[in-house]
């Protein structure tokens, strides 16, 4: 069996043997098609492998490193020298440094190919302009991976953010047009008009949503199922104590449903035919699955690629609206999605799609409002749990490992003992609770961080209930209602248990599990500001 590729480098892959996944056919239609190209999907999706498969097939050429893939037989392409700069090695505090450490790349590249004219300039765009003049007509191939790396580390900090802009933007201005450019190839989360990508450098092609292709990074089910046969059949193998061989195609097909819900959804598809799953949680679910033996669907997201320093930037200078956010949907102008001018002032619902927590929902057409919403499960998890950090105080006992089985486990007295423990961690100056659908909607954001299968109101054929949070064995349905008065308290408890029973709240699909009702009041006075009465509706 194959291992499983831990590198973002093609020649890395090839001589450890690893999988790679084949997408040479993608690349292929790239370098015939355009001349210049910029994408954008959030960290961790694949797009350094992509820039380096790129620039491995240009400077080396097809032998030893792509035998057997789609492209060995068909690239012709001369080969060309290339520059790759990684954003993300550059300075992000100080502009000038910046500027000398990317200048400096640029003349050693210069030094690399033997030029004759040295590269003296210490500021990029006039650089990149002197290793042009000495290159002549010979030509070379450009590659730009985290592009915005400066940008988003200085979300907050409008006057840093505006000189690595305006030194961006004039690099961007020196690329336009340079003859010597064999192929550019531009990568970041981001996408950005006041960067010049899209204005001074008009000549590169934007492919973020492309639909031909919007399946180059991440993997399609189809990829999966091609490149990890082996390590399906291992993973249904160690399920059902069966051997490899014995596993069925539709088993197959079951296991990786379970996968899909857990990691597929991304669409960067202007017409929103074609997903593709998080490349890194599927391949760590899959390395984990082969060491460990057994099927574990962990949130991978979260912990590595999930946390990006933008939105935590972000978040400390703007409140995100939670309720939003809990939609299984959220419509946005056209224009808010399709030429965000700043990361200063851009939609926080672009900013939540550029970065993964948000996909699209709908097809992009001029002049119609966008749908987003969460991709899967990983991913929704992954979002509360960020939102849990900018709304609760997390080192109180509430987010102690001691209460982790307590709602799928506990009594009905140790749910509201939690319950109560997670409302009093609340940031109450910035999420102050004065009405049912924000008491509701802070708890969801608790249950969803926790990984917990959160139904937000629920239906069924008489009304919706609150919040139901399904176990395999238990079901839990909570019926909220919010006063500040004392004296109401009795009759808001009356109402919820009413509304319960009358309604039949988690009825709809129980099964085998055990069902817990709980009718329950908060109290939003200042000197309550938790859950003040409660009762399990027999």
């Amino acid at each position: 069996m194959k291992l499983i590729a831990q590198s973002e480098n093609i020649e890395n892959i090839v001589e450890k043997d690893s999988i790679y996944v084949d997408k040479t056919e993608y690349i292929y239609n790239l370098t015939k098609d355009f001349d210049r190209v910029f994408f954008s999907r959030p960290r961790r999706f694949g797009k350094s492998l992509t820039l380096n498969t790129i620039g491995t097939l240009f400077e080396k050429g097809v032998d030893p490193y792509f035998k057997g893939t789609w492209i060995y037989d068909k690239w012709d392409q001369d080969k060309y020298p290339v520059l790759h700069l990684n954003f993300l090695r550059f300075r992000t505090t100080n502009v000038e440094d910046f500027k000398e450490i990317f200048s400096s790349k640029i003349a050693e590249f210069a030094d690399s190919l033997k030029l004759k004219k040295k590269i003296k300039s210490k500021e990029p765009d006039l650089a990149i302009s002197e290793l042009f003049t000495a290159l002549d007509e010979k030509r070379i191939v450009i590659l730009i991976d985290e592009y915005d790396c400066q940008l988003t580390a200085n979300i907050n900090n409008p006057e840093l953010y505006e000189k690595f802009r305006t030194c961006i933007r004039e690099f961007y201005a020196a690329l336009k047009g340079a003859k010597q450019i064999r192929f550019l190839a531009v990568t970041g989360v981001t996408r950005l008009k006041d960067v010049s990508i899209f204005s001074v450098g008009s000549d590169i092609m934007d492919l973020s949503y492309e639909n031909d292709y919007s399946s180059m990074i991440g993997f399609t089910r189809d990829e999966i199922k091609k490149f990890y046969d082996d390590y399906l059949k291992l993973g249904i193998s160690i399920e059902k104590g069966k051997s490899a061989d014995s596993v069925t195609t539709e088993e197959i097909e079951e296991f990786v449903e379970r996968i899909a819900d857990n990691y597929d959804g991304f669409s960067f598809d202007e017409f929103h035919k074609n997903k593709v799953f998080s490349t890194y949680s599927v391949n760590v679910f899959l390395q984990s699955l082969y060491r460990k033996k057994c099927v574990e669907f962990g949130d991978y997201w979260y912990d590595v690629g999930g946390l990006p320093s933008i939105l935590m930037n972000y978040m400390e200078s703007h409140n995100l609206n939670i309720e939003n956010l809990l939609k299984s949907e959220i419509e946005i102008p056209y224009n808010d999605f399709k030429n965000p001018t700043s990361l200063i002032d851009i939609n926080e619902n672009v900013l939540m799609c550029q970065t993964g927590y948000l996909t699209l929902k709908s097809e992009i057409v001029p002049g119609y409002a966008v749908t987003l919403g969460t991709a899967n499960r990983e991913v929704k998890s992954a979002l509360f749990m960020l939102l849990g950090l900018k709304i609760f105080d997390t080192t109180t006992p509430a987010f102690s490992l001691k209460n982790r089985y307590v709602i799928e486990t506990g009594s009905v007295d140790e749910i509201i003992s939690l319950f109560n423990e997670v409302l009093a961690a609340l940031s109450y100056d910035k999420y102050p609770v004065d009405n049912e659908s924000v008491l509701r909607s802070l708890l969801q954001v608790y249950l969803i961080g926790k990984n917990h299968d959160v139904r937000i109101e629920q239906n069924n054929s008489k009304g919706r209930s609150d919040i139901l949070v399904n176990f395999p064995k238990r079901r839990v349905v909570l019926e909220l209602k919010y006063t500040d008065k004392v004296n109401e308290e009795k009759i808001k408890l009356d109402e919820a248990e009413q509304q319960i029973i009358e309604k039949g709240y988690g009825l709809e699909n129980l099964g085998e599990r055990e069902l817990i009702q709980i009718a329950c009041v908060f109290n939003g006075d200042k000197n309550k500001r938790q859950i003040t009465m409660y009762k399990k509706v027999e």
